[in-house]
C-alpha cells in the first residue's frame, strides 16, 4: 500500500518538504567576528596593536591567509588600521562620523550616478533630516556652535570665488548638523548634502544665488542663536524649497550631458 499523508493523500514520488540550510560563516568572518566582539566589548580598545599574523592565526586555530582576511575586513569596517615600516602592524581604531559618513556619501554618490536614488528621494530625505536637525541646534547649541556656524557666513562685502562659496556653503551645513548634537543626525545627512552639492556646483550660479544663499544661513543662524526651534526648522524648510529648482536645473543639465546608449 502507498504511503500516504495526513489527510490521506498518496505521497509516492512527491519530495519531502525541504529544510533550509544553514549558511556557515567562512573562516575569515568568524575570525573578524570574533576580534570585532573583543574591539566593542572594549577588551581592545582603540591605539592597542594587534599581533602579528602567525600569533593570531596559531590562536585562532586558522592559516595566516585567514587572519590576513579577517584584518581586511575589520580595516573596511574602520575597526582596524594597518601602518607599514619598522613600527607597522594593525590598530585598533574605532568609525568616526566622519568616516562613516564618507562611506555612505561615495555609496549614496554612486546609487545618483547609476539613478538607483532619484533627486526627488535626496531632497525628501534631506529635509526628512535636516530640518529637524535645524531644530535641534536651536535647542542644544553652546557658544562654540555658534561661534563655528558665525564663521561660516561671509559678509556681502567679502568677494569669493565660486569653490569659496561652495566651501562656506558646506562648511555652515556641515556646522549646523554638529549643533544638533546627533550623531545619527550628521552621518545621515552629509552625504546627501555632499551629493546634491556636488552636481549643483556643476551650475553656473551668479553672485545673486549666493548672496540669497548667505540670507538663509543669516536667517537660520539667528533662529538658532535666539534658541527658536520651531523658527529654525522653518527657515531650514524655507532655505531647501528655494534650492530645489535649482537642483532640478543642474539635473537636467548633468542628464542632457549623458551620452544616450
Amino acid at each position: 500500500m502507498a504511503p500516504t499523508d495526513v489527510d490521506g493523500r498518496a505521497t509516492r514520488g512527491r519530495r519531502p518538504a525541504a529544510t533550509p540550510v544553514r549558511r556557515v560563516r567562512k573562516a575569515y568572518e568568524q575570525v573578524a567576528d570574533q576580534l570585532r566582539e573583543l574591539i566593542v566589548r572594549g577588551e581592545l580598545q582603540p591605539g592597542d596593536r594587534l599581533p602579528v599574523e602567525s600569533t593570531l592565526a596559531r590562536d585562532f586555530g586558522v592559516s595566516r591567509a585567514t587572519v590576513r582576511e579577517a584584518l581586511r575586513l575589520l580595516t573596511a569596517q574602520s575597526l582596524v588600521r594597518t601602518e607599514k615600516g619598522a613600527a607597522g602592524g594593525s590598530y585598533v581604531t574605532l568609525p568616526t562620523a566622519a568616516t562613516i559618513s564618507s562611506l555612505v556619501h561615495a555609496n549614496v554618490g554612486l546609487l545618483a550616478e547609476t539613478r538607483t536614488v532619484t533627486l526627488e528621494e535626496l531632497l525628501e530625505a534631506r529635509e526628512l533630516v535636516e530640518v529637524p536637525a535645524a531644530r535641534l541646534a536651536a535647542r542644544r547649541r553652546n557658544p562654540e556652535d555658534l561661534e563655528r556656524l558665525r564663521s561660516t557666513v561671509p559678509g556681502d562685502a567679502v568677494d569669493l570665488s565660486t569653490l569659496e562659496e561652495f566651501a562656506h556653503n558646506a562648511e555652515f551645513h556641515s556646522c549646523l548638523l554638529g549643533a544638533s548634537h546627533n550623531t545619527l543626525l550628521v552621518v545621515s545627512a552629509q552625504p546627501i548634502f555632499s551629493v546634491l552639492q556636488t552636481h549643483l556646483a556643476r551650475s553656473a550660479l551668479g553672485r545673486r544665488f549666493h548672496r540669497s544663499i548667505h540670507e538663509h544661513h543669516h536667517r537660520i543662524l539667528a533662529a538658532v542663536d535666539a534658541g527658536d526651534a520651531d523658527l529654525a526648522a522653518a527657515e531650514m524648510h524655507d532655505h531647501l524649497a528655494f534650492l530645489r529648482p535649482y537642483y532640478e536645473k543642474a539635473w537636467k543639465r548633468v542628464d542632457a550631458a549623458r551620452p544616450r546608449g
